[in-house]
């Protein structure tokens, strides 16, 4: 299974950015591990790039929504004051994401 856009139809624009969150788990999980996609691995974030990032792949404009869906399903993991973000290592494939969360 890809992660293309494709998979999340109808949900992506002409500019392949999301217009919502789906809200069937497998396809909201595919949207969050393509917006995880998005950050680089070993890179601390500030919240406002945190937030920044999925604004530019995204037309519904829900950076806190979809940051706390990152952290959650630990895509992203954070310092205990949430000043500092980063990618969490050891996300093999969106196959083994899916399945630890269906």
């Amino acid at each position: 299974m890809d992660t293309d856009l494709s998979a999340l139809a109808p949900f992506p624009d002409h500019c392949g950015r999301l217009t919502a969150l789906p809200t069937k788990n497998k396809k909201k999980l595919m949207a969050l591990w393509h917006l995880s996609l998005k950050f680089e691995a070993g890179r601390k974030y500030t919240e406002a790039e945190i937030n920044d990032l999925p604004d530019e792949h995204t037309t519904f404009l829900d950076p806190a929504t979809i940051r706390r869906e990152l952290y959650n399903k630990h895509l992203l993991d954070r310092t205990a004051d949430c000043r500092l973000y980063w990618k969490e290592q050891g996300k093999n494939s969106v196959e083994d994401f899916l399945t630890q969360y269906t």
